[in-house]
């Protein structure tokens, strides 16, 4: 679901025509629809009202202060994994206890700045962690709360960088590991362990992979019970999937439907870390065609925006919808490379898209960019990043001003030789 649609064959977001957005900020240009955000995070909220969950939002799927500042005001926690994330959640005025840090590497540095912020919780992902938090809460003088994430070994059918559950995974604790802290806590006598936390992988679309894990951590809980543990937090994580194209996401009403007689029976206050679900379908990419390359073999559509602006295409074979800001219902069916302007062959979009003959100077939107979009671009070529806009009914608004040249280099020095 989303608001992204075409009157009079021009594309709009919300009541703004995006030709309009992209006439006065340029291209390349996320444009953000808030409706679709606010509404995905109501539905995920209303579909789990009867376990009454803290749903903090996932930061790296999309870490634009007025995204994540939208969804607080919302009453959202949000869900980082690095002191930067952490910074833009306190920049906003994010309630610490509504905030969760997960990550595998965090920094002593990061660890002491979210002990002083007072964060709800650290998702723990190994013993040696565990050491270094307990002993960072000692120096600091501040007892602190933790959730063991533990690794249920399920496989969440996703692509294989975005499996996070299996046991080869640099993430979580298997079972045995988390038992043996949770039985020796009193070694960590400055951490209070409060909870489990999963989290299986990321655009995940039917709940089978969810109820397995919950399943297992249901049983290790009860075990823990048994030998005088007591929990409080079962945090789920998140990874719920949407539709990019043959991939057909399961709706929040489903997805709860299947796995919340699963969360009551644990009897645990539940947390979600959703991302993708909440802000995947409130964004896209525009981008103009810069040229148009038709050789013996191969049509080519050649965009100002690339891999790094939008690297999922290269990096996962993602497959994401294009389309042209302007629709011509009538226009000849071709095939088209949609490839950016960056110096590598894996620099594509889209591969054999059969597309509206296109003609160069249009614009094309890629669509369900909102998540993991701008926020794993780069300057790769040395290329500003794209602008960012925010739409809210009939009126539009800049949330990032594009880099500029100097902006690129601002941070750079010359050693005193040269």
């Amino acid at each position: 679901m989303h608001y992204f649609t075409y009157k009079d064959n021009n594309l709009y977001c919300e009541d703004v025509k995006v030709g309009d957005i992209v006439e006065k900020f340029g291209s390349p240009c996320y444009v953000y629809s808030y409706r679709t955000l606010i509404e995905h995070f109501r539905k995920l909220k209303s579909a789990f009202s009867a376990v009454k969950p803290l749903i903090c939002y996932s930061v790296k799927a999309n870490s634009n202060l007025a995204i994540c500042k939208a969804l607080v005001n919302e009453g959202a926690g949000l869900d980082v994994v690095s002191g930067g994330e952490l910074y833009r959640a306190l920049k906003i005025k994010t309630n610490p206890k509504k905030i969760v840090f997960a990550g595998v590497g965090k920094t002593d540095k990061e660890i002491r700045g979210a002990i002083k912020a007072g964060i709800l919780f650290f998702n723990v992902e190994s013993e040696a962690e565990m050491q270094r938090l307990h002993e960072i809460s000692i120096r600091l003088r501040r007892s602190i709360n933790v959730c063991l994430r533990v690794n249920p070994e399920v496989d969440p059918h996703t692509h294989r960088y975005i499996k996070t559950a299996k046991k080869e995974s640099k993430f979580g604790l298997s079972f045995s590991a988390a038992r043996f802290i949770l039985i020796n806590k009193v070694r960590f006598f400055n951490v209070h362990i409060k909870g489990l936390h999963i989290h299986i992988g990321s655009q995940i679309t039917e709940a089978r992979p969810y109820i397995q894990a919950i399943k297992k951590v249901s049983t290790f809980i009860k075990e823990m019970n048994s030998a005088g543990v007591k929990l409080e937090y079962l945090n789920i994580g998140g990874g719920m999937g949407i539709n990019y194209k043959n991939e057909k996401a399961q709706t929040p009403k489903v997805f709860a439907k299947a796995i919340v007689p699963l969360l009551k029976k644990t009897g645990l206050k539940i947390i979600l870390e959703p991302g993708r679900f909440i802000v995947g379908s409130a964004g896209i990419l525009v981008s103009r065609v810069t040229f148009v390359k038709e050789t013996g073999s191969k049509n080519f559509l050649i965009l100002d925006s690339g891999m790094n602006d939008l690297i999922r295409p290269s990096l996962y074979e993602a497959y994401h919808e294009i389309v042209a800001l302007h629709k011509r219902p009538k226009s000849r069916q071709k095939k088209y490379d949609i490839v950016g302007p960056i110096c590598e062959s894996g620099d594509f979009l889209a591969k054999d898209r059969l597309m509206p003959q296109i003609r160069s100077g249009e614009y094309l939107a890629i669509m369900c960019s909102g998540a993991y979009g701008f926020s794993m671009s780069s300057n790769y070529n040395s290329r500003p990043r794209a602008t960012e806009v925010l739409v809210k009914g009939a009126g539009f608004f800049l949330v990032r001003a594009r880099e500029s040249y100097l902006d690129l280099i601002k941070k750079e020095k010359f050693p005193w030789f040269l």
